[in-house]
């Protein structure tokens, strides 16, 4: 019933890999509209999930549908420059403290609502969620972090 063959690498297959993790293989126009259908969606499941906070019992769905929605944001960045350029650059010394932190929080979010039914702890871990998306994605602007550490060292003296 198993066949040596199994083992084999079908043709193609290595070259479709290669495709799916480097962006560059597909049309401009193609990486365009599936980083704004992800990103829209990752904006709308975030909303949805602001909107479901309030209702009775809301703060499962609120958690699970505002972590998704900051997975699909993030994401679409993968469509840009490609998984694994992505998981690159996430890793960076300028980016890893925000990514772990940000990585854990999805993590923690989902644990804090669904397993240990911690209200308090899943939305502060939503916080931690955004704080730490903003920091990772300010990383992107030259000099941003500089300006937003700048801001509020003014703002508290």
């Amino acid at each position: 019933w198993f066949s040596s063959h199994a083992l084999l690498p079908r043709p193609g297959v290595h070259r479709f890999g290669a495709q799916v993790l480097d962006a560059s293989t597909l049309s401009f126009n193609t990486r365009l509209k599936w980083f704004a259908i992800c990103f829209v969606s990752g904006v709308f499941f975030s909303l949805l999930g602001t909107g479901l906070l309030w209702l009775p019992g809301g703060i499962k769905l609120f958690a699970v549908f505002y972590t998704l929605g900051n997975i699909a944001a993030l994401a679409s960045t993968c469509f840009l420059m490609g998984p694994v350029k992505q998981l690159k650059k996430m890793f960076e010394t300028t980016r890893l403290f925000a990514t772990v932190i940000m990585l854990l929080c999805f993590v923690f979010t989902l644990c804090a609502a669904l397993w240990w039914h911690k209200r308090a702890l899943a939305l502060l871990f939503c916080i931690l969620q955004f704080l730490s998306m903003t920091w990772y994605s300010l990383s992107y602007i030259p000099y941003a972090r500089d300006a937003v550490i700048k801001c509020c060292s003014s703002l508290l003296s």
